[in-house]
């Protein structure tokens, strides 16, 4: 989806692209929390009695959901299970 007027983006990017290399991975960091503090409100909003592994897997599914094949997101959410049994 691409909702922004191509100037506004410009100027953007242009902002962004001013700030230090620190600066931009720092917000990027800052961003992927944000989303995945989002997941787990989620995943508690719909069950309060949420595991440890439901929402590993929530959080893969989110961020990841299309861009893994499923016989590999069957071996991830395996793995998931695995390391969290031991």
């Amino acid at each position: 989806m691409k909702d922004t007027h191509p100037s506004i983006e410009d100027k953007f990017i242009k902002m962004i692209m001013k700030k230090s290399g620190e600066e931009r991975i720092k917000m990027g960091c800052d961003m992927n929390e944000t989303a995945r503090r989002l997941v787990i409100a989620s995943v508690f909003q719909k069950d309060r009695s949420s595991s440890e592994e439901d929402i590993r897997i929530a959080i893969l599914d989110r961020f990841y959901g299309n861009e893994v094949s499923p016989e590999t997101k069957k071996e991830f959410i395996r793995k998931i299970r695995l390391k969290l049994d031991t």
